[in-house]
């Protein structure tokens, strides 16, 4: 498959790249998308949730009535799970929700997502750029001239650029990344990819070890 390259201007240069059909041509794997995605949301959770278990709750310990024949519920003291403000039966803890992907699969997750842009046209490649100073007004011409202004849209570049990141972040709708830092969460979540020329090889890089 081939993509003519874009000036930030909009304009072809006349150059052509050829994408590497191992990534962007295969069959996407929709259940290695769905784990791949999943990890990523479990690995932003804090997993900090807790409540307190009769154990822990603060009251005190003197059983309140006989254990049988009063007509209810049985319950030892006012922590009982069974009272209101008592303990909460198997409540929350503090805990880890990240699990483990083997690396392979991650790299297929990453590949069908990269596959699914490819056939909906949603992948723009462009010529390596940066700007002088930091200046939204430049990001906001170049989204407008590459006509994806609006969208969400997510710039990869082959490597941290601090002035192109400041340029786009107060821009709604808009992220940079670089290419190492690629994940599939962030490939899916984008309605269109603007990737710079040289970003293409950190990919392929990436995802053919």
């Amino acid at each position: 498959m081939e993509l003519s390259v874009l000036n930030i201007k909009g304009q072809e240069t006349g150059r052509k790249v050829t994408l590497n059909d191992d990534i962007y041509a295969i069959e996407p794997n929709d259940h290695a998308i769905y784990l791949d995605v999943k990890l990523i949301m479990a690995n932003q959770r804090q997993g900090t949730a807790k409540s307190k278990e009769r154990s822990e709750v603060s009251g005190s310990t003197r059983k309140l009535g006989r254990q049988k024949g009063g007509g209810g519920a049985r319950r030892g003291d006012i922590n009982s799970p069974v009272l209101v403000g008592g303990g909460r039966v198997f409540g929350p803890k503090p805990r880890d929700y990240g699990f483990k992907l083997n690396k392979k699969l991650r790299q297929l997750a990453r590949k069908s997502a990269l596959a699914y842009k490819a056939q909906e046209n949603a992948l723009v490649v462009v010529e390596d750029f940066s700007f002088d100073a930091p200046k939204t007004k430049a990001m906001i011409e170049i989204l407008n001239n590459l006509k994806v202004s609006g969208k969400k849209t997510l710039f990869v570049l082959p490597g941290a650029n601090k002035v192109v990141y400041l340029s786009a972040r107060n821009i709604e709708r808009v992220q940079v990344m670089p290419a190492t830092a690629l994940n599939t969460y962030k490939v899916l979540n984008a309605d269109i990819m603007v990737v710079a020329e040289s970003a293409l090889d950190v990919i392929d890089g990436n995802l053919t070890k």
